[in-house]
């Protein structure tokens, strides 16, 4: 007989299967999508370097490189031209203020100073022959006014006799006129010789004025001649070292001519160049310290100057107390300047990636590790070992910091 068969009713063993088959293909599916237009590039994990991203105090500062020079540089400049006729002292020697360093002659200053000596000897003879006659003429000045002063008086005596004979009318009226003009013409007569000599001395006392100016100017102008034949001996204007010395002997060096350099040794400042990136924030007065046979030296910013030449500007550093040992003008020093405050925030140390992203985005490992994936960043300030990230990245994430070139423009690495 024919028997009915019942369906099996329940959860089968196939039915796991199909389940399972499903989960797989919409997980491929899933796979197949979320990659899509995503640019995969494999990499060797051995020829990159990963980082950690962590937090911690970011001190900020940067490390320049400093050169050793003398506190100050006095330039010795050629006062006076001539030709070098003797050598004293030579390069790298130790001088004292007032030293002569090189003795010049010029024969053309010696011919100077001889016409100056014989126009002042010139001057100087026609001041006394000026007074001479000065003191002549005073006295015939004194000479005419007694004699009119005498003269007045006869005339004045003849006068009064002559009018009381006229009262008396017994001398004619032209008598007394002519006694009585010749007075009168006595009195102004004395006048004329006193304003003479008035002006007379006058006259001679300006010409011996101005005979006197001109002469105390040709004394001055023979003493500055002097002072240029003394400026023929070159002399140190500071104690210090001798750095440099163009001159040598039979040598013709013209006036203002640059011939030597003194370096004064009391003290050393370091002179350090600094990208312009960093202009706004370096002024005068911060600190920088160096190391220095595992000893820290400080030092301060003493000036900045503000020209910038090739994309660099240039500072000069003082030691803030105790200066290294045996510390010569040239060396070299790396000295790490702080630029702020150390602050909290998240670091990345420093890597090539920089160079191919100007530290815009990175790629951040998964982690699981097989695989990185690129992320926007932003990135404040940096110091020689970090970079403190302000957004983009958490602490304990892995960052690829070696260098992108061989990445081109793909948005995921994966590592094998």
């Amino acid at each position: 007989m024919d028997r009915k068969i019942e369906k099996k009713k329940g959860f089968q063993k196939k039915h796991i299967l199909w389940i399972a088959g499903g989960l797989v293909f919409a997980f491929i599916l899933f796979k197949i999508i979320s990659d899509a237009g995503t640019k995969s590039l494999r990499i060797d994990r051995d020829k990159i370097t990963v980082s950690h991203v962590t937090r911690g105090q970011f001190n900020d500062y940067i490390r320049v490189t400093g050169q050793v020079e003398p506190i100050a540089t006095i330039y010795l400049d050629a006062e006076e031209g001539g030709r070098v006729k003797e050598r004293l002292i030579e390069e790298g020697a130790t001088v004292k203020a007032g030293d002569i360093i090189l003795r010049l002659e010029n024969r053309t200053l010696y011919q100077e100073i001889m016409a100056s000596e014989s126009n002042l000897a010139q001057k100087e003879n026609m001041l006394r022959q000026t007074r001479i006659n000065f003191e002549n003429q005073m006295i015939e000045t004194r000479r005419r006014l007694l004699a009119s002063t005498f003269d007045i008086q006869k005339k004045e005596r003849n006068f009064n006799q002559q009018q009381a004979l006229y009262e008396d009318k017994l001398i004619p009226a032209e008598t007394y006129r002519i006694a009585k003009e010749d007075y009168e013409y006595a009195k102004q007569e004395q006048e004329i010789n006193r304003l003479k000599a008035k002006n007379d001395s006058m006259i001679m006392v300006s010409e011996m004025t101005q005979l006197i100016t001109d002469l105390t100017k040709m004394r001055q102008t023979l003493q500055l001649v002097y002072e240029r034949l003394n400026n023929l001996n070159v002399k140190a204007p500071v104690d210090g070292q001798l750095g440099m010395l163009d001159a040598e002997i039979g040598q013709s060096i013209g006036q203002g001519t640059r011939i030597g350099q003194i370096n004064v040794l009391t003290n050393f400042k370091v002179q350090a160049m600094i990208d312009e990136h960093y202009i706004d924030r370096v002024r005068h007065g911060l600190a920088g310290t160096l190391d220095r046979q595992d000893k820290l030296y400080n030092l301060n910013i003493r000036k900045v100057y503000p020209e910038v030449r090739q994309g660099q500007f240039r500072i000069d550093m003082v030691f803030d107390g105790e200066t290294p040992e045996n510390i010569r003008t040239g060396q070299t020093y790396y000295i790490n300047l702080e630029l702020g405050q150390p602050q909290d925030a998240i670091m990345l140390p420093r890597g090539g990636f920089f160079q191919s992203t100007g530290g815009q985005w990175v790629y951040v490992l998964d982690k699981s590790g097989d695989f990185a994936t690129r992320r926007s960043i932003r990135i404040g300030k940096q110091n020689p070992q970090f970079y403190e990230v302000i957004e983009g990245l958490n602490p304990g994430e892995q960052v690829i910091t070696s260098g992108y070139e061989n990445f081109g423009d793909n948005d995921k690495l994966i590592l094998n």
